[in-house]
């Protein structure tokens, strides 16, 4: 869940950084949009990994016959 947040916090620099003409920072857009990659991906693989813990975690609880 905090790499999703940090995700939408890197994402929303990137467009702030090419869209507002004030900053004049495009080339600093790619990098935070890539950024935001990095952590959207980080994000979906702590997901998988707490999901496969559960799992694993309540068929190790199940009595076997």
């Amino acid at each position: 869940m905090t790499f999703a947040v940090v995700f939408a916090v890197w994402l929303a620099l990137a467009v702030t950084y090419a869209t507002v003409p004030m900053f004049a920072m495009p080339g600093y857009a790619v990098v935070w949009g890539w950024g935001s990659l990095v952590f959207l991906g980080l994000a979906a693989l702590t997901a998988l990994a707490v999901r496969r813990a559960k799992h694993r975690r309540r068929h190790m609880e199940r009595p076997h016959p």
